[in-house]
């Protein structure tokens, strides 16, 4: 049986953390579709603050779309995907491991939801700030 699977974030700076993020969407949907809702340019200022997001909303989708673990991009302007779901309605949600399960906005709207185990040391805005500290010297 392949299942639809739903994931999103921000995916400003791609890092290793969201690549192994998307494979294991793809491996939880056994053979099936990955839908990866991608918050807005302006959601991503609402939820980070002024100077983001780095990159523009249409080439996160397009460098998020020729990722092979993808399969479709959304692009949503709430700061949560809690109406895209109601849509897409996917068979398994899975969000990082950095929220509970209690956190999770749009739960409802999935057969099952997965959190995703953190992967240490990656993280967005750890790799803007090493990049402030280098242009910094």
């Amino acid at each position: 049986m392949t299942y639809t699977v739903f994931t999103n974030g921000c995916f400003d700076i791609l890092h290793v953390g969201h690549i192994e993020l998307f494979k294991y969407c793809k491996d939880l949907s056994q053979g099936g579709r990955v839908i990866v809702g991608l918050n807005s340019d302006n959601s991503v200022k609402k939820l980070k603050g002024e100077s983001r997001p780095i990159n523009k909303e249409k080439y996160r989708k397009i460098i998020l779309e020729s990722i092979k673990y993808v399969d479709e991009v959304i692009i949503f302007n709430e700061e949560t995907p809690e109406t895209l779901l109601s849509k897409v309605k996917p068979d398994i949600l899975v969000k990082g491991g950095d929220y509970t399960f209690k956190q999770i906005i749009g739960k409802q709207y999935a057969g099952k939801v997965v959190i995703f185990p953190f992967v240490d040391g990656h993280s967005t805005t750890r790799l803007i700030e090493k990049t402030k500290n280098i242009s910094d010297r």
